[in-house]
């Protein structure tokens, strides 16, 4: 299996195996789950069959970040507890992801539950002279007061020399994001403009867990997933995974934190997905231009026919959803059932042989779904969607269930 590191740009191996190891972040379940968040979702199940498919041991971690500022907000904006808000959206996630047929990680963490584990980590950088006090503004109202020694934890970027190698950009380029995609760069009293949050001190209203030395708070996002990473997978881990947005600076931080925290590394590959857009934009929550998955599912549409349209697209691109796309995969969706219901079909070792060459090569779906099309409609021998079967579709009585089964197993099509 080669992936593109999108650290390097170059394809390299995803795992040497025996065993494989994966990390995809999760979601902060304010509003789950839209067409962006499952075509990245299906992008990492499909390298996890692959995996599987060849015999590797796989384990895959992932988490759900379940406080955060966008949560709390949502929360406040719509009257909701935020812990009623958060439940009720991982378990549509769950039930999505279900519909879709993406394996479950076999480490699915919430940040909540993982915050003992995240203060040892803080503490232990804090010691090791990795992470510094910044005091809290007047007036803030926190815990502890506004003393540098009661103060937010932040890491301190200048110890890790690596720091950077994840995405490859400017440091004014970094800075910008960073602004743009939920850091403070502009926070007084930081040392660098780019070091990330690790502890956040309690405020007024806001959830708060004991700390010990660190005093009563909240974890940062990065330090959330490093620390699950590594206590799930062990580290080095094979594949860190998910949509290119977070490459910087969310990979870029966890990376850090993981290289500080073990003097080693996280990830040995960084793979990240496209952004899928709608009316010409960027499919997200804060823009609300969303098309979700169980309202197309409550609309009566095949979940399977969702993860085809997803697959249509490589990967790694961009590409714009359309109701198109929908239509579409529909309409293979069918063709691709009446073919493997058909008692006979062409012989279809080529077939499968296609479908692990195309995964292989950075997880080539769109190529994968053309293999299985020329074995379609070479089965229904040209005949139209609705017309009867020319009696010319092959003679292999075994077949069209090894298409369903090799289908099922590599692409999470089920027919």
């Amino acid at each position: 299996m080669h992936v593109r590191d999108t650290s390097t740009g170059e394809l390299t191996v995803a795992a040497p195996g025996p065993r494989a190891t994966m990390y995809v972040c999760g979601i902060t379940p304010y509003d789950a789950t839209h067409l962006g968040h499952a075509a990245t979702y299906v992008a990492f199940d499909l390298l996890g069959r692959a995996w599987r498919d060849a015999g590797l041991d796989v384990r895959y971690a992932s988490n759900v970040t379940d406080v955060d500022d966008p949560l709390l907000e949502r929360a406040t904006d719509t009257g909701v507890d935020w812990r009623d808000l958060a439940d009720d959206q991982i378990a549509l996630f769950s039930q999505d992801m279900a519909a879709l047929a993406v394996v479950p990680p076999d480490v699915y963490l919430g940040a909540v539950e993982t915050v003992p584990d995240v203060v040892d980590a803080v503490e232990a950088l804090l010691a090791a002279g990795a992470a510094y006090r910044v005091p809290v503004e007047a007036g803030a109202g926190a815990a502890g007061g506004a003393g540098a020694a009661d103060g937010d934890v932040y890491a301190d970027l200048s110890v890790d020399p690596a720091f950077g190698a994840v995405a490859g950009l400017s440091t004014e380029h970094m800075v910008k994001l960073f602004g743009e995609r939920g850091g403070d760069p502009d926070r007084p009293g930081k040392r660098d403009p780019l070091d990330p949050l690790l502890w956040r001190r309690e405020r007024p209203g806001e959830p708060a867990w004991d700390g010990r030395s660190l005093g009563t708070g909240r974890p940062g996002w990065h330090i959330e997933c490093a620390v699950i990473a590594r206590d799930g997978l062990g580290v080095p881990f094979d594949v860190q995974g998910g949509g290119v947005d977070l490459q910087f600076p969310h990979h870029e931080m966890s990376t850090s934190h993981a290289r500080v925290l073990d003097g080693g590394l996280g990830a040995r590959v960084h793979v990240h997905a496209g952004m899928v857009g709608l009316d010409g934009e960027k499919m997200s929550k804060s823009r609300g231009n969303l098309v979700l998955v169980s309202a197309l599912r409550a609309q009566g549409v095949d979940p399977m026919a969702i993860r085809l349209a997803l697959l249509a697209h490589h990967y790694a691109t961009d590409w714009p959803w359309t109701d198109a796309d929908l239509a579409r995969a529909t309409v293979r969706l069918e063709r691709w059932r009446r073919a493997v219901a058909a008692g006979r079909g062409p012989d279809a070792g080529a077939t499968v042989a296609e479908l692990r060459a195309a995964l292989a090569a950075d997880l080539d779906a769109p190529r994968a779904l053309a293999a299985v099309d020329v074995w379609v409609e070479a089965a229904l021998g040209g005949a139209a969607a609705d017309g009867p079967l020319t009696g010319e579709a092959g003679d292999d009585g075994a077949a069209p269930a090894l298409v369903a089964q090799a289908v099922d197993a590599l692409l999470g099509v089920r027919l």
